[in-house]
């Protein structure tokens, strides 16, 4: 009898300390309320590794990439316009862009967000964005907000004061990106219109694609152009650079479903498919017209094929994707030749024949292969597809006007601040020297 009691006791002790253990347990990760109940473990890995994807696609991804496209006078330079606008960006996004671009804006709330989340005040370790930390989502976005000017840089690559770059670039960030990112993303006008733009359709390729553009032709010509061939001096980089682009794209695109679920795993397969089918519809169309195909062709229909998918990456499905990358890798390649031998104008490393009309032609067929009513094409969602194709239609018209309007008073700005356009003799001495006093190669 005594042998049961001691039995019990001892019973009674181990059921108080499991229960006790149990409550520290659900204290410490349910205390926090909110928090503890929204928070997902994997969503957040998930989005902090696509974050360092797409921070890759910047430094070093793109810098390479466009670093061997240039002359090799030029390719420093290149480089640290790359390097710099990423600090830049960096700091302003703190300061203030994130706030712009994703708070409530209260009365201008359709057009632009407010100021009250300046410094980041109100991204906690407690804060939580759906199911992942406030805080991953504005570096998150941050890397969007990097990436998008850094495009712009191919535009008046071999020609711009470095000065010039840091003022357009900052200047560009908050007064047309932070804009437009709230537009699409942030609860402002074309959110409520019901546009899709499932990862910077509009945001990055359109916005950078016509702020490349008009730099182009407010800076005019590089010198010699188009007579004098201007062919890249380092392929190596260039292929090298792409391949890091494909891969961080992956960040960009399945990233932006902002959770790792289904939406993140077709973004990532649409995406490949269409950079495959961009790359090898280019290179074949070079074939047919000029009897070899170039690897500088190759990876730029890859990166046509990549900027086409983007808006539509969430929401289509492989058959979608297919004619999306084929589409991309047929009509940018026409885009690029009709800008600089029918239009004579020096973009010069194919930004907006690229990104923007990829951007444009990717948001317009968002609105068809999205649809799931097309069969072995079908996409996710049950959409009218004209309905549809008017929104987006309405998207692409306003993104292309403000951006067009926005990038060129600041160029004007820009231009009466400091000048925009480096010396004619500079221009033949190369930016490396001239703007750093280093070169690119010392051999």
């Amino acid at each position: 009898m005594l042998a049961g009691s001691k039995f019990n006791r001892q019973a009674q002790n181990t059921k108080s300390w499991i229960g006790v253990i149990t409550t520290l347990i659900v204290g410490l990760f349910f205390s926090t309320g909110v928090w503890a109940a929204d928070l997902n473990g994997s969503d957040t890995a998930w989005v902090l590794t696509a974050t360092a994807l797409v921070l890759f696609m910047t430094v070093p991804g793109l810098s390479l990439f466009y670093g061997g496209l240039v002359r090799s006078k030029n390719v420093l330079s290149v480089l640290m316009q790359c390097f710099t606008i990423t600090c830049i960006v960096s700091i302003l996004w703190l300061l203030v862009g994130y706030s712009l671009a994703f708070s409530d804006g209260g009365a201008m709330n359709a057009f632009v967000g407010g100021l009250q989340n300046f410094l980041m005040v109100g991204v906690t370790e407690e804060a939580v964005n759906g199911t992942i930390p406030d805080s991953a989502f504005a570096l998150f976005q941050m890397t969007f907000a990097i990436i998008t000017p850094a495009l712009i840089v191919g535009g008046f690559a071999e020609r711009m004061k470095f000065s010039a770059v840091v003022i357009f670039s900052a200047a560009w960030l908050l007064l047309v990106y932070a804009p437009i990112c709230h537009w699409v993303w942030g609860g402002g006008w074309l959110q409520d219109l019901g546009v899709m733009d499932f990862a910077g359709g509009l945001v990055v390729h359109i916005a950078a694609g016509v702020g490349a553009l008009v730099a182009a032709v407010v800076l005019g010509n590089r010198r010699g152009f188009p007579e004098q061939p201007m062919t890249p001096h380092n392929m190596t980089l260039t292929i090298m650079g792409a391949g890091m682009l494909w891969v961080g794209w992956f960040g960009f695109n399945g990233g932006s479903a902002l959770a790792a679920n289904g939406d993140a795993a077709m973004a990532m397969l649409v995406t490949h498919i269409s950079a495959a089918s961009g790359a090898f519809t280019w290179l074949c169309v070079e074939w047919v017209r000029y009897g070899k195909p170039s690897a500088l062709g190759a990876v730029t229909g890859m990166v046509a094929g990549l900027g086409t998918i983007t808006p539509a990456s969430g929401y289509v499905g492989p058959g979608g994707a297919l004619v999306i990358g084929v589409a991309a890798g047929f009509i940018c390649f026409y885009a690029t030749h009709y800008i600089k031998r029918g239009l004579r104008i020096d973009d010069s490393l194919d930004v907006f024949p690229v990104h923007g009309v990829g951007g444009i032609l990717g948001t317009l067929l968002t609105g068809v292969f999205a649809s799931n009513a097309l069969g072995a094409f079908s996409g996710q969602q049950d959409i009218n597809i004209g309905e549809q194709l008017g929104i987006q239609a309405v998207g692409v018209i306003a993104v292309v006007a403000y951006t067009a309007v926005g990038s060129y008073v600041i160029l004007r700005v820009t231009d009466a601040l400091v000048g925009n356009r480096i010396e004619e003799n500079e221009e033949l001495e190369g930016l490396d020297l001239v703007s750093h006093n280093e070169r690119g190669y010392d051999i």
